[in-house]
């Protein structure tokens, strides 16, 4: 839904009060500092109190931060398009409750005991202590509030460096995470950061002595830096999931899902599906329902090299299209589209640039293939060896065990949209950190913890 000027201005005072409501006696907000250093010292302190809080009483931090992103879902979603203009508000509204039903908290955090004739010994989920954490543009609040979720459910701090573009957003959502914590009787500053962040302050904070853990969630480069610092790294980062479907696949079904997942938030999640890969012998009939039933608009030769020049600098992507809608894209080449447009298509080789570029915009490439063999190797070309998110679309078994062993993501979604992936209308839990280059794959709770193994010899087996 558009954002008319007096629902952003009815959003900023709504915004501005509840800010107001969150300074606190010395009229800075919670969390904030103006130095990074300050902003660790205040985190270090806080991480002394939650680390010997119980698992009950982290648990009640988690559910006011639930509480409270359920709470303010709109508002989040609305900041987060108005101050980034990246995304739509109906879908970031989504997001926001489904990372507050569905991220694991205290729950995540187990003990496994072995006993026997030589004793009792427990390997145990301890916090490694204050958590330095890079947050994108892309989902501002979304990886604030997941993060500090799992994070403080291990018995962590945090400290962000959240992405310049949405720093007003970021800083909400810490506040929140911070009001949450100091109504359950926690410490203030759970969440910190800096009031501008920079690279500057980003360097300190991966720099200091006090960050024994780096959590990146973002580009390539931005992952590069953190596994160069020296510390342990957390690195969540592109992807370009393709998308491939065979023969065997129910065709209408899979336009339907593919269209879907790929046009979520306008393409923002690192999950969605970036170009399909096309079983020669189906690719008409998936690329006709797409363009009749799914809202798709075909783009001619000349129209593709006009939107190649728009969307593409020789510095990367522009900035000004990633996460802007179909008919937003269409307008910057001349094209005004049907109010049902929400997604541009067109069929290309592999190596096109559209096609090939992780773009984070609602525009599919469609790539066709002589047989399924030749399908998997475009598939795996075209997702760089991410080893992050891929798609499939068939249902034959041994087709997609034969994918999915070539293409070897974190993620592989099976005849769904790709958000699925996230427990939205699939199973399992929600999270924005999916760290497919350092291996840990879908973070939790349970990822920001370090084992510590309690031996008691000859002792407290009783069997």
């Amino acid at each position: 839904m558009p954002v008319s000027e007096a629902m952003v201005q009815d959003i900023v005072k709504e915004v501005v009060a509840r800010m107001q409501l969150s300074r606190t006696a010395q009229g800075a907000y919670h969390g904030v500092f103006a130095d990074m250093n300050d902003a660790i010292a205040a985190a270090k302190e806080a991480q002394k109190k939650v680390r010997v809080m119980t698992m009950d009483q982290r648990e009640q931090i988690i559910s006011n931060i639930r509480r409270k992103t359920h709470e303010n879902a709109e508002v989040l979603a609305r900041m987060g398009v108005e101050e980034t203009g990246m995304g739509n508000v109906g879908d970031k509204i989504l997001k926001h409750h489904l990372l507050a039903d569905k991220t694991p908290g205290t729950e995540d955090i187990t003990t496994t005991a072995w006993s026997g004739d030589r004793g009792l010994t427990l390997v145990e989920m301890g916090p490694f202590g204050v958590i330095g954490a890079i947050t994108p543009c892309t989902n501002p609040s979304e990886t604030v509030l997941c993060n500090c979720i799992g994070m403080i459910a291990a018995g962590n701090t945090v400290v962000f460096n959240p992405h310049p573009q949405a720093v007003k957003t970021s800083i909400f959502a810490m506040n929140l995470v911070n009001e949450a914590s100091i109504e359950a009787g926690g410490p203030d500053n759970v969440a910190c950061t800096v009031e501008k962040p920079t690279l500057a302050s980003s360097s300190v904070m991966m720099k200091h002595r006090d960050i024994p853990l780096i959590a990146a969630t973002g580009g390539p480069g931005v992952v590069t830096a953190v596994l160069s610092s020296g510390k342990r790294g957390i690195g969540a980062g592109a992807g370009n999931p393709p998308a491939l479907v065979d023969e065997t696949a129910d065709i209408r079904k899979a336009a339907q899902d593919i269209v879907n997942g790929c046009t979520f938030d306008n393409n923002l999640p690192c999950i969605a599906e970036k170009e399909i890969v096309a079983v020669d012998s189906i690719a008409d009939e998936l690329m006709h329902y797409m363009i009749s039933e799914q809202g798709c608009y075909l783009i001619s030769k000349e129209e593709q090299e006009r939107l190649t020049n728009t969307v593409l600098t020789p510095k990367g992507l522009n900035r000004k299209c990633v996460g802007r809608s179909a008919r937003t894209l269409l307008s910057m080449i001349g094209i005004e589209a049907p109010s049902n447009i929400r997604c541009i298509v067109f069929e290309g080789e592999k190596e096109h640039p559209l096609i090939s570029e992780e773009l984070m915009m609602p525009i599919l490439g469609l790539v066709r293939a002589k047989d399924f063999d030749d399908a998997v190797e475009k598939a795996v070309w075209l997702e760089h060896g991410n080893r992050h998110s891929a798609h499939v679309h068939s249902k034959n078994i041994d087709n997609i065990t034969k994918y999915a062993r070539a293409i070897d993501t974190a993620i592989l979604v099976k005849n769904a949209p790709s958000y699925a992936a996230l427990g939205f209308g699939g199973e399992g839990y929600c999270t924005f950190t999916i760290a497919s280059r350092t291996g840990e794959g879908l973070t939790s709770a349970s990822t920001f913890t370090k084992r510590r193994r309690c031996v008691m010899s000859d002792s407290l087996c009783i069997r």
